[in-house]
């Protein structure tokens, strides 16, 4: 017997404000959340596994990516998370210094 799949709607203004409690139920219950604003449903919200399931099913090749990547990794080629973002910003070493005058 397959169980019924449980949605929520909920206005932006709550699910700010219960976030935590929100997110722990998504998580564990396996429930979807519909946000809301003014009415409108704008975004949606579930587990990351399913959200994993999704994308997997909607790109084929992001499974490969992952699995590319994890190799990468296992293999030690990684780089420090504060150098990669400071990439990402465009700023250098260089230039998060200040200079004495």
């Amino acid at each position: 017997m397959k169980t019924r799949a449980v949605i929520h709607r909920l206005p932006l203004t709550k699910a700010r404000i219960n976030l935590g409690a929100l997110i722990r139920r998504i998580h564990l219950k396996k429930e979807y959340v519909i946000l809301e604003k003014d009415g409108i449903p704008v975004a949606g919200l579930m587990n990351v596994d399913e959200m994993q399931d999704y994308l997997e099913m909607k790109d084929p090749n992001l499974r490969m990516q992952v699995a590319e990547g994890y190799v990468t990794y296992q293999k030690g080629n990684v780089r420090d998370a504060a150098d990669f973002l400071t990439e990402l910003r465009g700023e250098t070493k260089a230039s998060n210094k200040k200079t004495k005058k």
